[in-house]
């Protein structure tokens, strides 16, 4: 399969990220041209499309394309680190504990404000959890990782069903909701935003090292790579899922098939790698939530839905061409 060179596949995702965000901006129950929508986020124009792109789509797109990209991120982050093309965001049951935190705080009733500060919590709470227990008294290895990641999911899972049962009726749609991701309304857009750009200028540096230590411990060791590396990328993919959960809810797929789908088609350099992932990811959940408001108008769709229905099909796709 040939590959794209980076400056052409980087170039190329940013204006498929930035056609993603038009569309974002322009489509909805009310259709904005090019040029109105331009105007609204410069403030110009009428009152009613400035409400509209400014207040509603604007904070919603950013929230999608933060989330996508810090999932994405993550997902290639973790896939170097565990050494394992299957790993993703989830593995490490960041997921399932910000569910239960932010479930446990529907529940109880809290204020709007405290779901998201439930699912963050939870989130990094499961963080420590799986990587105390996969260390235990000795150095911790990817093999080990994984498997307690996975073993803490499915108790986190067993946690969210419970709460499930136990929800009123009232609350169950949205919490129903939640779980397969919403972008309705994202607490601060602008901080996921934030901590996606932070995510990737931090991750760039060590890009070199990560290739290194995609061949092994050994090989890394032996080419000088600090031992402290897993630690480091761990803790960032570990606040790159929190926040995206915590912006969006249980979104899937897009931490395992983004980051795979780029090493597919550009290669196994980190160096480009690592900031392809976080715009296609960015630019994939984009798309996805705009045909989520769309496709059942004036309903809403969950936007893990979306992502499912187009990220496996073209996952398989990926690969039959790489065969």
């Amino acid at each position: 399969m040939t590959r794209i060179s980076a400056p052409s596949a980087l170039g190329a995702l940013a204006v498929v990220a930035i056609g993603a965000f038009a569309l974002a901006l322009g489509v909805g129950s009310v259709s904005l041209g090019p040029a109105t929508v331009l105007q609204a986020l410069l403030g110009d124009g009428e009152t009613t499309p400035r409400a509209i792109v400014q207040g509603l789509r604007l904070p919603r797109a950013l929230a999608g394309f933060a989330t996508g990209g810090s999932l994405a991120l993550a997902g290639a982050l973790l896939q170097v680190l565990l050494r394992n093309p299957l790993a993703d965001p989830y593995v490490m049951g960041v997921s399932g504990g910000a569910a239960v935190g932010a479930l446990a705080a529907m529940l109880i009733g809290a204020s709007a404000w405290l779901t998201p500060v439930g699912a963050f919590g939870g989130g990094f709470l499961s963080t420590i959890m799986v990587f105390g227990l996969a260390r235990g008294a000795g150095a911790w290895s990817p093999t080990r990782l994984l498997l307690t990641g996975v073993i803490v999911a499915a108790g986190w899972g067993a946690v969210v069903a419970l709460l499930l049962s136990l929800a009123p009726e009232a609350q169950l749609r949205g919490m129903l909701f939640w779980l397969i991701g919403d972008l309705s309304s994202p607490p601060a857009p602008w901080l996921a935003l934030a901590v996606l750009a932070l995510g990737v200028i931090v991750a760039l540096p060590f890009a070199r090292d990560l290739n290194a230590l995609s061949r092994g411990e050994t090989a890394a060791a032996a080419l000088g790579v600090s031992r402290h590396l897993p630690w480091l990328i761990f803790a960032l993919a570990a606040l790159l899922t929190a926040v995206a959960v915590t912006t969006a809810g249980a979104i899937g797929f897009v931490g395992l098939i983004v980051p795979h789908a780029v090493r597919l088609v550009l290669g196994n350099d980190q160096r480009i790698v690592l900031p392809a992932s976080a715009l296609a990811g960015g630019a994939l959940l984009l798309i996805a939530d705009t045909l989520a408001r769309q496709v059942v108008a004036p309903a809403q769709l969950p936007v893990g839905v979306i992502t499912a229905l187009i990220g496996v099909p073209l996952f398989l796709l990926l690969l039959r061409r790489d065969r």
